[in-house]
């Protein structure tokens, strides 16, 4: 996936201003020819030779004409940026790509190319250019990289134009930038059968009856296409225009995944901190959940779905798994603390139909948060939750001793609500866990004697 970006030199509008522009890049060497030619244009009127007088004025034009020259060039030379790729995961590197071309008639000098780049990305790039021919172009790249997510913007790139002799130089700015969106870690997780998977797509799924007899008929408009045979006259009579019936529909499975982002539920800063994990946590479970046909949403404790393509906010099989990653991911890209204190608001938004399975990442639970979690599995067909404890997130893997000692009780209130609870340690794999959840699962279907719907 490439971007791009074209533009031309920005120019001062202000003809005083650009004069004083052209005037203050002078170089040393073109100050020095200014500066003898006015002492020798003076020299030349008090010693009376008329001689030295056009060696004055040849030293005195000579860096205002380079000077004038350069300043009028700033329409001729445009610059564009190209990025592969624009969306790039934590810990990746992107290549940029600048090509500047010479669409005046006329050759350049010497250029100077620089790009500004947010300090996490790395240094500034700058290239120097030969001399670039009329109706020619340079390429140069770079690379930049980044272990925190997040969107950064790339320029405005920047020309240090230089004329031939060296008297003026002068910096031009372009008006055009691109941004970086560097999204989380996905880990690829393991195709294992959660509790909640039956309910729809794929082998288990189930239909909504189209003809539940001729009175409780379900009709819908005709589309060009249709099988007259099956034109539903009582309903085209009642409604004025031709209805049909309506064939069986699978239902997509559902997976709603919860973020917590509370600011007061995490501790801890930069890449390695327990929200990044939950972060790339929820977005790997996004993908994976898209890459085997799922609906999914992303849901926060504030309760805010996304994508929203309809009133639920699930992404529905009219929207392309890739679309709807993308969102996802630009989304998680940028997310960060909320300024809640609880889970209510998604326990609202939740508690508002059957969800299918419901993967949450969780912060520091009080007794109060623990119990407003245990109710939101009343709705769901599975339940998956990953606690990250703080406290138990701080320590190094070694000094471990359980998981997670000090949140024991909340892991049990979450299990009694039939929630399948792990506790992440820090360094912990996902896919390790996702594993783990689909052991416990099977066993705690194993001893009540089946496995739920």
């Amino acid at each position: 996936m490439t971007t791009g970006g074209t533009g031309h030199a920005e120019a001062d509008r202000d003809e005083k201003g650009g004069i004083r522009t052209a005037l203050a890049g002078l170089t040393t060497r073109g100050r020095s020819f200014l500066a003898a030619g006015v002492a020798a244009a003076v020299c030349s009127y008090v010693l009376g030779q008329s001689d030295l007088l056009r060696v004055g004025l040849l030293l005195a034009v000579l860096p205002l004409v380079c000077a004038t020259v350069l300043y009028r060039t700033r329409y001729r030379v445009a610059g564009s940026r190209r990025l592969s790729p624009a969306r790039v995961p934590a810990g990746s590197e992107a290549r940029v790509h600048l090509r500047m071309d010479n669409v005046s008639r006329l050759p350049t000098g010497l250029l100077m190319l620089q790009d500004r780049v947010p300090y996490v990305l790395g240094p500034r790039p700058r290239f120097v250019l030969d001399r670039v021919e009329a109706g020619g172009r340079r390429e140069v790249s770079y690379r930049v990289r980044s272990d925190l997510r997040g969107r950064y913007p790339l320029g405005p790139l920047q020309l240090r134009l230089t004329d031939p002799f060296g008297m003026c130089e002068l910096t031009r700015s372009f008006s055009t930038y691109d941004n970086l969106t560097v999204i989380p870690r996905v880990e690829p997780l393991a195709p294992v059968r959660l509790s909640g998977e039956a309910r729809g797509y794929g082998d288990g799924r189930q239909r909504s009856l189209a003809l539940a007899g001729e009175d409780d008929v379900i009709p819908r408009g005709y589309r060009h296409g249709d099988d007259l045979r099956r034109v539903h006259w009582r309903s085209t009579a009642r409604y004025g225009e031709l209805m049909v019936r309506r064939e069986e529909q699978p239902q997509r499975a559902r997976c709603t995944v919860l973020l917590d982002t509370r600011g007061i539920a995490f501790q801890g800063a930069g890449p390695d901190a327990a929200f990044e994990w939950a972060v790339a946590g929820a977005a790997s479970v996004l993908v994976h959940m898209l890459e085997r046909g799922f609906s999914v949403r992303l849901l926060t404790d504030t309760g805010s779905a996304v994508p929203g393509e309809g009133g639920d906010g699930f992404a529905g099989a009219s929207q392309g798994s890739a679309d709807a990653a993308g969102l996802m991911m630009d989304t998680l890209a940028v997310i960060d603390h909320s300024d809640g204190e609880g889970l209510s608001r998604a326990y609202d938004v939740l508690r508002g139909g059957n969800e299918g399975l419901l993967v949450a990442f969780l912060g520091d639970l009080d007794e109060e948060q623990a119990a407003v979690v245990a109710r939101m599995r009343q709705r769901g067909g599975g339940a998956v939750a990953f606690v990250l404890d703080s406290e138990t997130w701080m320590r190094e893997p070694s000094d471990v001793p359980g998981p997670l000692d000090g949140s024991g009780e909340r892991l049990r209130m979450l299990r009694e609500a039939g929630w399948t609870t792990l506790g992440v340690p820090r360094g912990a794999s996902l896919d390790d866990l996702w594993r783990q959840a689909d052991r416990e699962r099977r066993g705690v279907a194993a001893a009540g004697g089946g496995e739920g719907p």
